[in-house]
């Protein structure tokens, strides 16, 4: 698998609005910034995750204009505007952001280790 699908992995992974799809392509140390909160444990994500379904129903998520700034054979790190749209108390929203992911491969296979998203 290339960096390239681990993102798209982990795009289509977070549209399942399963955090166990989701926790199959994170590091054991990711770490996540988000405009209001960091979160550095898998029980904090995990929460933040099921917050942000809960919130937003049938939310869909996905990331445009990717740039891949720093590439070599271990990390691999991207800039990409987000967007998402979904429902929230009855009323259809959307809205975008700024967003920054780092991946790493171990034993082959890449993981996401930090995501950063911001409004």
């Amino acid at each position: 698998m290339s960096y390239q699908t681990a993102l798209n992995q982990y795009i289509k992974a977070t549209n399942t609005h399963n955090f166990d799809q989701v926790e199959k392509l994170l590091h054991a140390n990711v770490v996540y910034w988000f405009t209001n909160k960091s979160c550095t444990t898998m029980e904090e994500i995990r929460a933040f995750f099921e917050k942000a379904w809960d919130t937003i129903k049938e939310e869909v998520y996905s990331a445009k204009d990717v740039q891949w700034i720093a590439v070599d054979e271990h990390t691999a790190t991207c800039l990409y505007t987000f967007h998402y749209e979904g429902y929230m108390n009855g009323e259809f929203i959307s809205g975008s952001g700024r967003a920054t992911n780092v991946f790493v491969k171990e034993e082959g296979q890449w993981k996401l280790i930090h995501e950063h998203l911001s409004r």
